[in-house]
């Protein structure tokens, strides 16, 4: 399941789902919570080969949460944002 950025999946399930008229896919808790998918949330899907890939999308309140990838300053940020549009011809 490399091809796809799939390759970090540590456990799977044998689990079977049940599929409604509408061609909907019932889940159990356990695996809700094991793939972080909450009620009212958002999940993305992907098939890749003849499977079917649901992630969770994180909620913005549940991505503020998270430590910052980098740190920086708001003058570093000017800068960059300067020297970019200064390569892009736009500055001024």
């Amino acid at each position: 399941m490399e091809e796809r950025g799939y390759s970090d999946m540590t456990s799977q399930s044998d689990t079977t789902l049940k599929v409604g008229k509408k061609g909907e896919i019932f889940t159990s808790a356990d695996i809700r919570k094991r793939a972080n998918i909450k009620e009212g949330g958002k999940v993305k899907a992907d098939v890749v080969g003849n499977k079917l890939i649901i992630e969770a999308i994180p909620s913005i309140q549940e991505l503020l949460r998270r430590p910052p990838v980098i740190r920086t300053t708001t003058k570093e940020i000017e800068k960059t944002s300067e020297e970019i549009q200064k390569d892009e011809g736009i500055y001024g």
